[in-house]
């Protein structure tokens, strides 16, 4: 859930916390009050027994875990009370309290601090590292266990004798056992000049939520201007919270947003809805709803709601900042119920789609199954064998093609032979198919059956050696598999296409039964595939430190099931040939490449090419090309670099040489001065064809206390894989070192 500290503190995360191990010296003993003991160690003790005891010189007291050190101290029996001067020092773990004088009743808490300095450390959370909150205050007053008043204070994160930023208050409250903190008459301060007024603010403390504002996020981008966004938190309940955003921008006018979770034991979800009044651009009202719903109904049953809705087909590419969210054309509306019965699992779901139409690039809108129901199922050593069912009714809809219904049921059994380092497992279905049309084409039946057996044969062995590779031992594999496939031919071109499509031809996919995506073809085979595999593993733990593959099929007929009639069918005796490498080639060089060779036209149909260099966190340069004919070929640089100093600088450029345009850039600076980090991002990118958004990201980050600005680190974190944050004690994505 979102924490709520405003443009305020995440403050202290403790207030007077443990002590650490004093000087030897003579010491002199009090019961206490709750019969803890008092030990007095000075130069020199004086007073009267059970009454009072006044140490002079190098004096301490103790009690629990409280350490009260000073020039002079007197304690009073009967009170339990302690007044110190000169050079008071009090301490409880890494929580330190510092002052001219000290008068306090050490067993209740209470008691006031004259003139102090103060420092609260807290541990780090979620990868950050730990935070150390100091200021000084002309009175601190002690208020009972775990309450403070601070007069006139200043607070801040900055290591002592850096005051860069803080943040100043005529008082401040501390209520550790309710977790809030007020201040009034505050005013933040960066490099000298107020940046921020807060005549009274509460907030929550230990990372807890508490309703409020949020930091505001300042921003530009070129379609929609200055932007700027202040957002308000109000915590509902433990489980459940609102925020509304009022987003200025400059050039349209006026966003609301509004977004409510919710949380419980059998469900969760999100509903977010905003909303536009007038675009003054496109002199239109504008919005966009977002609901979805997780619910499990028992330990069986559970469901998914996912509804989507915008009002116009430009709302994300002008009023979106994000290039994964400007690319989008559909918007799934779908509900999903599924039941669990072990070895069995049915399904049953509703589901539409709002298309988002680019004038230049126009998109075809897809079916929409309403309803669909699937049945699948799954028995393992049934008499030696493994058993399966896919089965599924479905009703197809569209506004304006043909529709209809499919009802499929495709049983099989598979007879898994497994040896150490070999097994071969031999399958056999029989796949049956069913439409019922309406709408469908001149000359074309309303009745379509189809029924196919389905055989493979799927083999494999597993070789190792040991092996030494640039000073280093490890282990090496040779994994061969060879997967023999065989389907007869079936006339389906009377069958519509609702569903199915080429699927992609990868490694994986040389392993399946059919090389269309969907239920309306299924492509006769009568073929073999050839491959390997070999890795190399670290001996000790099996860690996987480089992987190659390589595969082609091997085709005896030539094929006969089409896509459509606009798609030819394949006549080569070969597949093209695929192989892979990936994996980590020194201590700090990784790669990840494949690539799709094509032997009878010798070219590349695909070809991708990464390579990541990492020697330390937040320094990393990623190298990337990718390629596939007719439709790909692009360049893409990002980095995460230090520049010296504390400068660090970011940047992407992904650029497709096909189209000569920029389909991504990104620049920009960031400076970690230890208690803060500055940053600004410049981003550029292909909203649609022909079309390009632009934006501006300006963002001051305290750490331990609050973010000001427009966030990029959304951006920063997808445009640059393995980018890491300057105040995190580990990065986002760290490789395993296998050549220490």
């Amino acid at each position: 859930m979102r924490q709520s500290a405003p443009v305020l503190v995440l403050l202290f995360c403790a207030a007077i916390a443990q002590a650490q191990e004093p000087r030897l010296k003579p010491p002199a003993h009090a019961p206490g009050l709750a019969g803890a003991p008092v030990t007095i160690n000075a130069d020199r003790i004086e007073g009267y027994a059970n009454r009072e005891a006044s140490a002079i010189g190098n004096a301490e007291l103790r009690q629990d875990d409280v350490s009260i050190t000073a020039d002079r101290l007197r304690y009073l029996y009967a009170t339990d009370e302690v007044e110190a001067s000169g050079g008071v020092r009090l301490e409880r773990g890494g929580d330190r309290l510092s002052g001219t004088g000290l008068r306090l009743r050490v067993h209740d808490n209470v008691g006031q601090f004259d003139h102090a300095e103060y420092e609260f450390a807290r541990p780090g959370r979620g990868g950050y590292a730990p935070v150390t909150t100091r200021g000084a205050a002309s009175v601190i007053k002690l208020e009972g266990k775990d309450r403070y008043h601070l007069e006139n204070a200043t607070l801040t994160t900055c290591k002592p004798g850096n005051n860069d930023w803080y943040l100043e208050v005529g008082e401040l409250d501390l209520d550790m056992t309710r977790d809030l903190g007020v201040a009034r008459r505050g005013k933040l301060v960066f490099k000298g000049a107020p940046i921020a007024y807060v005549p009274w603010i509460d907030f929550p403390l230990h990372d807890q939520r508490k309703t409020g504002f949020l930091p505001p996020t300042i921003g530009s981008s070129g379609k929609s201007g200055v932007e700027i966004s202040t957002p308000f938190y109000v915590n509902l309940a433990p489980n459940r919270d609102l925020t509304v955003t009022p987003r200025e921008l400059s050039k349209r006018g006026l966003q609301l947003t509004t977004q409510f979770r919710y949380l419980d034991r059998n469900y969760d979800g999100d509903a977010r809805l905003e909303e536009m009044s007038n675009d003054r651009v496109r002199n239109i009202s504008r919005y966009a709803a977002t609901f979805q719903h997780n619910q499990r109904f028992s330990s069986k049953l559970s469901g998914y709601l996912n509804l989507n809705k915008v009002s116009d087909d430009n709302y994300f590419r002008d009023l979106s900042s994000r290039i994964n969210i400007t690319s989008q054309t559909t918007l799934p509306r779908e509900g999903v119920l599924t039941y669990g019965g072990g070895w069995w699992t049915a399904t049953a779901r509703a589901q539409r789609f709002q298309t988002l139409q680019d004038p230049v690039n126009p998109v075809i809108e897809p079916y929409g199954r309403m309803p669909q129901f699937t049945l699948n199922a799954t028995r393992q050593y049934v008499g030696g064998m493994d058993l399966a069912l896919a089965s599924e009714y479905v009703k197809f809809y569209h506004p304006t093609s043909v529709i209809g219904s499919r009802v499929t049921l495709y049983p099989s059994a598979s007879l898994p032979l497994i040896l150490p380092g070999a097994y071969l497992t031999p399958k056999l279905g029989f796949h049956s198919t069913s439409y019922s049309l309406e709408r469908n084409v001149a000359d074309s039946p309303d009745t379509i059956r189809r029924a196919l057996p389905i055989a493979s044969v799927d083999g494999g062995l597993t070789f190792e050696r040991d092996a030494s590779f640039i000073g280093q031992k490890f282990r090496q594999t040779l994994e061969p598999r060879l997967y023999y496939l065989y389907v007869p031919y079936r006339d389906q071109s009377k069958i519509p296409l609702f569903d199915t499509g080429l699927a992609d031809f990868n490694y994986a996919q040389i392993f399946s039964e059919n090389l269309f995506n969907g239920g309306d073809r299924i492509a006769d085979a009568n073929q073999l595939t050839v491959a390997a595999t070999t890795r190399i593993l670290t001996p000790s733990s099996g860690q996987e430190v480089l992987k190659a593959t390589f595969g082609q099929r091997y085709y005896f007929q030539n094929q006969r099931v089409a896509l459509d009639s606009a798609t030819p069918t394949r006549t080569d005796k070969t597949s093209d040939f695929l192989a892979a490498l990936s994996g980590r080639v020194s201590r700090h060089w990784s790669v990840d490449s494949a690539l799709q060779y094509n032997p009878h036209r010798n070219f590349f149909d695909r070809l991708g090419v990464g390579a990541r260099f990492q020697p330390e966190s937040s320094k990393i340069l990623n190298l990337g090309y990718r390629f596939t004919r007719d439709s790909l070929n692009q360049v893409d640089v990002s980095t995460q670099w230090p520049l010296g100093g504390a400068w660090y600088g970011v940047g992407r450029y992904n650029y497709s040489m096909r189209d000569n345009r920029l389909v991504e850039g990104l620049g920009g600076f960031e400076y970690n001065a230890g208690c803060w980090i500055g940053r600004i991002v410049l981003q550029r990118f292909a909203a649609a064809t022909g079309s390009f958004t632009s934006a501006v990201f300006v963002q001051l980050e305290l750490n331990g206390f609050s973010r000001i600005g427009s966030n990029p680190l959304e951006t920063l974190k997808r445009s640059i894989p393995g980018y890491g944050r300057l105040n995190q004690t580990r990065p986002d994505s760290q490789p395993f070192d296998f050549y220490e």
